[in-house]
């Protein structure tokens, strides 16, 4: 017999990284993190305004991508393109951009309200048996999720799949970000939750059948979209309603 739609249980949690299992804002971290990422450029002797500016062309490209490449080449063809640079100093820029998200990009953490809770949720949600992925916009190298993963006390190992500029082709909102995850998984989007703090970007999963969560701590809505419809609250919230939750091989 053909499996209806209500009769698919949910044993899949996807997580949104910044200002969801990160606590702070937006920008914040923008204002941070370009505050550090200059100091690549400058020590390279280049112009860091313009190389900021190849950053913001490099990142409109990923949001914009057909899905023919991935992201990674997406950014560093728009850079590439913007600051007038190619061959082998383009990989210099990169590789140095690299180590940065490794060492130097960890000072970014100050701006975070800390939170023991987003390991708890993930670790706790793991052994309830649910698939834990980290569906963070594709907008950066795994390098640089890595880095601030530790900075909750959490691993890739954590998670069956993380999405990143280099094994990604879209972006949120993008549907086809979300299809690309859900085909990378093997699930359904009735199988899945997704929790994340901005209502189009995140909640658009709903769209596809998934359910979705709105953290609401740090909020991103900067089109003042109604949230009334949306399931949502608080990172503490989200504690209590995934706790309610049945183990998977219970359900």
């Amino acid at each position: 017999m053909k499996r209806g739609v209500a009769d698919i249980k949910i044993d899949t949690i996807m997580f949104d990284l910044d200002g969801t299992l990160l606590q702070y804002s937006q920008e914040a971290f923008i204002k941070a993190y370009f505050s550090k990422i200059k100091n690549v450029f400058i020590r390279l002797g280049m112009d860091a305004d313009i190389a900021v500016k190849g950053i913001w062309a490099g990142t409109k490209a990923m949001v914009e991508n057909d899905g023919t490449v991935f992201n990674a080449r997406r950014f560093w063809d728009a850079f590439s393109g913007y600051y007038g640079i190619k061959g082998e100093r383009l990989k210099v820029v990169e590789a140095a951009c690299d180590d940065f998200y490794r060492v130097d990009f960890n000072a970014v953490k100050t701006i975070m309200k800390p939170c023991d809770i987003s390991a708890k949720i993930v670790h706790m949600m793991a052994e309830k048996g649910y698939t834990i992925v980290l569906a963070t916009n594709p907008l950066f190298p795994l390098c640089a999720v890595q880095s601030r993963l530790g900075w909750i006390g959490l691993k890739p190992q954590d998670f069956k799949l993380i999405t990143h500029y280099e094994n990604s082709t879209f972006c949120k909102p993008n549907l086809d970000y979300y299809k690309e995850v859900f085909s990378k998984i093997g699930k359904l989007p009735q199988q899945c939750i997704m929790v994340g703090n901005n209502p189009v970007e995140d909640m658009c999963a709903g769209d596809l059948g998934a359910k979705t969560y709105l953290i609401t701590d740090f909020i991103e809505n900067e089109f003042s979209m109604d949230i009334a419809g949306f399931n949502r609250g608080t990172i503490e919230d989200l504690e209590i309603y995934l706790m309610a939750m049945p183990d998977v091989c219970h359900q």
